[in-house]
């Protein structure tokens, strides 16, 4: 097939990266087989040093290439992605997945036929094509996210369209007026969990999320990312969502399951203190809270235009 090229393409695809030329190649070339005809790619490049530009080209002589020559965060990457997209929507896409020939047809088709969903959720397996990365994002009641299915063998358990918390950003379909209607992703969370937020502010606003698991993503995991940093981000990005997103009645529901799942998180770090990514945790953990100034003026600006019930917001909770 021949990737889109002249007017504006219903869909773009756009692929963050960060020094990923052993990765791109096989990401480029998957999107090459995709059933769906009518988009366009671009690579959003967070100050590579490596040939991922050289390479990307090489590959996909289409490809729009976009970015900047310093590293600024996943976050920043993504928001470059939707200022990117010419269409309708917009697919963000993770430089180590590969996606199955149908999988942005399957997207396309579940928010075409649902115009009450702003994202649609992949079916993300790891490369072994048998255990499950993520079946759409959950959110736990003690104030943590989690991918449904993570690391569950692939049984079919997870083969039906449902409507779920949120996506993972790794793989995923978002119309692109919404991101002018509730906000970007945050940058200040600079990486993990930026796509947690983002989904709750759009169920905040009264969108949906669909899982579709005809869209198929195989995923390497954590090939770009993981380590303390990783560690230190969640610390304090789990702390940043529950602060500034979770409504006052479930917040009030909720505070000791919350409360109790940061302290056995601090005193897990302070028992493997020993070790950089405990360490990291208690960091980011303290950093959290002193996030407050900035995630408590946000949560009364969120809670003035969230347009859905408490009770709502509760049945979305795993």
């Amino acid at each position: 097939m021949t990737l889109h090229d002249g007017a504006a393409p219903r869909i773009t695809v756009a692929i963050p990266n960060y020094n990923g030329a052993r990765l791109l190649r096989p990401c480029l070339e998957a999107l090459q087989c995709q059933t769906f005809p009518d988009f366009d790619v671009v690579l959003v490049d967070d100050g590579s040093t490596d040939e991922s530009l050289a390479l990307a080209r090489a590959v996909l002589p289409s490809i729009r290439l976009a970015g900047w020559p310093r590293n600024r965060g996943i976050t920043a990457a993504f928001n470059e992605c939707v200022r990117q997209c010419r269409g309708e929507a917009v697919a963000l896409l993770n430089n180590d997945v590969e996606v199955a020939p149908g999988w942005l047809q399957a997207l396309w088709e579940g928010l075409q036929a649902n115009p009450g969903v702003g994202a649609c959720a992949s079916k993300m397996l790891f490369m072994d094509r048998r255990t499950i990365n993520s079946a759409g994002d959950s959110f736990r009641g003690n104030g943590t996210p989690a991918n449904r299915g993570a690391h569950e063998p692939d049984g079919g358990q997870y083969d039906q369209p449902e409507y779920v918390f949120g996506a993972c950003a790794g793989a995923a379909l978002y119309r692109r007026q919404l991101f002018d209607e509730i906000g970007w992703f945050d940058e200040r969370f600079v990486g993990y969990c930026e796509d947690v937020d983002w989904s709750f502010r759009m169920q905040l606003a009264g969108w949906r999320c669909l899982y579709v698991p005809t869209a198929v993503a195989y995923h390497w995991g954590s090939a770009s990312g993981g380590g303390a940093l990783a560690s230190y981000r969640c610390g304090r990005n789990f702390i940043n969502i529950v602060l500034k997103d979770v409504p006052p009645a479930v917040w009030r529901r909720h505070w000791r399951e919350i409360i109790l799942q940061e302290a056995k998180l601090a005193f897990d770090a302070l028992r493997h203190s020993r070790e950089p990514a405990a360490r990291a945790r208690l960091r980011g953990q303290a950093a959290g809270v002193l996030d407050a100034r900035w995630t408590l003026p946000d949560r009364r600006r969120i809670m003035r235009t969230r347009r859905v019930s408490d009770q709502y917001i509760e049945s979305l909770l795993a």
